[in-house]
């Protein structure tokens, strides 16, 4: 018996090993996936807003005088927005820094556009056109709300992952700590308002 009670303990504690990284790997499966899909969310959200805007600028187009520079800039924008493609299971902070600043720009164009839209009684007071920017409104609070769930989601997984003993085997089952949206560059700062609509 004496000669068997080495080979005892190490099944022994390799079982509660395995143990223990089967019930680590399934707590962290659904919050993986829980990111994965918050993430899918996030670019639905996004996508919605992507495709209000050619119904935005073609309705604004109509009118022969308004700012042709101003639609190209938000067209250009948008291109750029909707080629970043972002896996969910790897985003790293690089990666969603990079979405971040095409998603700005297009946020940025479409800000410069609301605003010289101002200029133009008689778009403002077209139904369709005042829709479209209300739906655009709703995605922009839609986008908020995904992104804020997508940093719940993944803070979950990352508190799970940082806590010991989880960290020591959290990468060997591959997960790894997930990357937040954060506020944009210079959100703490006041806008600039720019009344010189020629650029």
């Amino acid at each position: 018996m004496k000669k068997w009670l080495p080979i005892i303990i190490i099944l022994g504690i390799v079982l509660l090993i395995g143990g223990y990284l089967a019930s680590l790997n399934n707590r962290l499966v659904p919050l993986d996936e829980s990111v994965s899909a918050q993430w899918g969310n996030v670019e639905s959200a996004y996508q919605r807003r992507a495709d209000l805007i050619p119904n935005i600028v073609n309705t604004a187009k109509g009118y022969a005088e308004f700012e042709q520079n101003t639609l190209i800039k938000v067209t250009e924008a948008r291109s750029k927005a909707t080629s970043i493609q972002i896996d969910p299971s790897n985003i790293t902070p690089a990666q969603l820094q990079q979405f971040q600043q095409a998603q700005q720009g297009l946020t940025s164009a479409l800000s410069r556009l609301l605003a010289v839209f101002e200029r133009y009684p008689d778009l403002k007071a077209n139904e369709n056109f005042k829709e479209l920017i209300n739906e655009l409104e709703r995605t922009e609070n839609r986008i908020n709300v995904e992104r804020n769930r997508f940093n719940d989601a993944a803070r979950a997984l990352n508190v799970e992952i940082k806590q010991f003993p989880a960290k020591m085997f959290a990468g060997f089952l591959g997960f790894d700590e997930r990357a937040y949206f954060k506020a944009d560059e210079g959100a703490q700062n006041a806008p600039e308002v720019d009344f010189d609509f020629e650029n």
